[in-house]
């Protein structure tokens, strides 16, 4: 394409645009003939970010940027691409230009281009409901990450956004909860809208309860996303604080809440279960750590678990690494050696410094002791 057919196809694209967009379009020739690559890519990436640009995204993208595509930064290269495809037809030609993408930026030295552009294939195979294709391009993108020494944190939260999409899909809740997790650690909350902040804290939530091999939700708790579990959602993270303390009346009271939700429903047995566990890590963690050997009846009431359910309670909590100890069959006793640490509420911090108030209590006793009966040794 000529220069005359460039200042042509501009023209006709500034006269086709709002006003607002049409300054824009008139520095995007003179700096396309001077050749200010940089500046042209950040000008033109001012204009696909107005969502006035949208009906013209992709006319600009294939006869204007596809001119001097190798000359600009690849990254914004895909950038620019992401917001071009959202003017396609439909999802199986937005996939069909997407990979064209993908290939178009698959070179040694634009590597974190290509993983971009894989990542956004993948989330559009999940979208056509292609989950092997996804997994696969997901698995080549990590592959090639883990190589970088660094890379631009829009990609890694790309790669995890999409990860989580892929494991909530395949119902794998654990995964999608660590990708999650992840990906909000990549971005500032303050871009996600409020509804955009609630439903992310929501499935968060939901993914730690009904997951099989989460036990812990400390980095959730910890997480300013909980803020958002507001209004008709704040049970879920007062549900969530119920089992962070172990407390089963709280449990009993917002349990009436698990109906509304179909997963949390399906998962009804195993939640239980998990409050359960919950209330008897507490109630280990409760006790001085010489005070450490409980009764079944001791854990029974506790819990509210029947004798008969009690060893294999605390064989479960054993096997997750929740707790560590023995088993006395004969004498019905467990002696725990051990907890595992979690985030703590005011309550739980005060008990604790309670009994590191009398731990210094003893210590005292004892040095006043060895003084008071060693004074024959020592004395000059």
């Amino acid at each position: 394409m000529n220069v005359d057919t460039i200042s042509d196809f501009l023209a006709d694209q500034r006269d086709e645009a709002p006003e607002e967009l049409q300054g824009l379009i008139i520095q995007f020739e003179n700096l396309w003939e001077r050749k200010l690559w940089h500046q042209l890519t950040d000008a033109l990436v001012e204009f696909f970010e107005n969502p006035a640009s949208q009906k013209q995204r992709l006319q600009f993208y294939k006869v204007f940027i596809l001119k001097f595509a190798d000359k600009i930064n690849q990254l914004k290269l895909v950038d620019l691409g992401l917001k071009a495809a959202s003017a396609c037809r439909d999802d199986q030609e937005r996939l069909s230009f997407l990979q064209d993408l993908a290939k178009k930026v698959d070179s040694e030295t634009s590597q974190d281009a290509f993983v971009y552009a894989t990542i956004a294939v993948g989330l559009m195979k999940l979208k056509v409901d292609d989950e092997d294709g996804a997994r696969k391009d997901l698995d080549s993108a990590e592959k090639i990450l883990d190589t970088f020494d660094s890379v631009e944190t829009k990609v890694h939260a790309a790669f995890y956004r999409t990860n989580a999409m892929y494991y909530n899909s395949v119902q794998d809740y654990a995964s999608y909860y660590r990708n999650a997790l992840l990906y909000l650690a990549c971005i500032d909350l303050s871009t996600l809208s409020p509804a955009e902040r609630k439903n992310r804290a929501y499935e968060l939530g939901i993914a730690a309860l009904v997951s099989d091999s989460i036990y812990n939700f400390g980095e959730l708790l910890q997480h300013p996303i909980l803020a958002a579990l507001s209004g008709d959602a704040e049970w879920l993270r007062n549900l969530l604080l119920a089992f962070n303390r172990g407390d089963l009346a709280a449990y009993d009271t917002l349990s009436g809440h698990i109906s509304s939700n179909e997963l949390l429903a399906e998962h009804e047995t195993e939640i239980r279960q998990k409050i359960y566990l919950a209330a008897l890590t507490e109630a280990v963690f409760r006790r001085p750590p010489h005070q450490r050997a409980m009764t079944f009846d001791a854990i029974s009431a506790d819990t509210k678990v029947r004798m008969n359910e009690i060893e294999h309670l605390v064989m479960k909590a054993l096997s997750l690494g929740l707790v560590r100890g023995t088993i006395d069959e004969v004498d019905k006793l467990v002696n725990f050696t051990w907890v595992q640490p979690r985030v703590l509420d005011m309550t739980q911090v005060a008990s604790l410094g309670a009994r590191l108030g009398e731990w210094g209590e003893n210590v005292n006793k004892l040095g006043n002791w060895i003084e008071a009966t060693g004074q024959d040794i020592w004395a000059p």
